[in-house]
């Protein structure tokens, strides 16, 4: 016979951990001997051996005890059920860590390599982090909610960039957003802009509610910006 100590340390547990399985009834607990202290059997030692090894697994609790009194046939069904559920868990875990893999390479975690690509040449062409984090948000959502719309715009983004033009006015856009609204240089950079797009062919029409959510999900505005808008129009 051993004390709760001995059984504990045999078990691989902690003292709490014995008494824990007393309390929700996994291991009984027994009557103290004629000194005072309670004394486990060898048998004790290996139900809680058990018990420790079913609940590392990820066992319920009420499904341990439920184990600990099947017979052999049932308890090597229920050991190959939980091995099964373990191996879909591991397969879960790996594909989190890609995401996560994915998540600290950049942007392709949200959306696709198209739009990773043209992120990162948006950063090569010295665009401010506000403005590549804009970006982002926009396409996540437009890649979500009208996937092939944003695919016919996000090729139209690309050949535009390749336009040394358009990535001067894109650049100074990207600075204007931390304008003041009366700033003089304003109309200029609106009605340049204007001139180019007045040279290119029209693209398919955005909806407008689509396209209000997305830049107000990304926080796509500035007074700068409004008043861009509104000279544009």
């Amino acid at each position: 016979m051993i004390t709760i100590g001995q059984l504990a340390r045999y078990a691989g547990v902690t003292i709490k951990a014995v008494r824990h399985y007393h309390k929700v009834g996994l291991l009984p607990e027994p009557e103290r001997d004629h000194s005072g202290y309670r004394r486990y059997s060898a048998q004790d030692a290996v139900d809680l051996v058990k018990i420790r090894t079913l609940a590392e697994a990820g066992v319920p609790l009420a499904r341990v005890k439920e184990l600990l009194t099947a017979g052999a046939a049932e308890f090597a069904a229920a050991i190959s059920e939980i091995d099964e559920a373990l191996r879909r868990r591991e397969e879960e875990i790996r594909q989190a860590r890609q995401r996560v893999v994915r998540l600290q390479a950049g942007d392709a975690l949200v959306v696709d390599p198209q739009a990773t690509a043209m992120l990162e040449l948006l950063r090569e062409l010295g665009v401010s982090d506000r403005g590549v984090r804009l970006e982002r948000e926009v396409w996540v959502l437009m890649q979500a909610v009208a996937p092939d719309e944003a695919a016919i715009w996000l090729a139209d983004k690309l050949e535009s960039l390749a336009d040394p033009e358009f990535r001067r006015i894109y650049l100074a856009y990207d600075e204007a957003f931390e304008f003041a609204p009366d700033d003089p240089r304003l109309p200029a950079l609106a009605r340049r802009a204007a001139a180019w797009l007045a040279g290119r062919p029209e693209m398919p029409g955005a909806d407008p509610e689509i396209t209000a959510l997305a830049m107000a999900a990304a926080g796509a505005t500035s007074p700068a910006w409004d008043a861009l808008s509104r000279a544009s129009a």
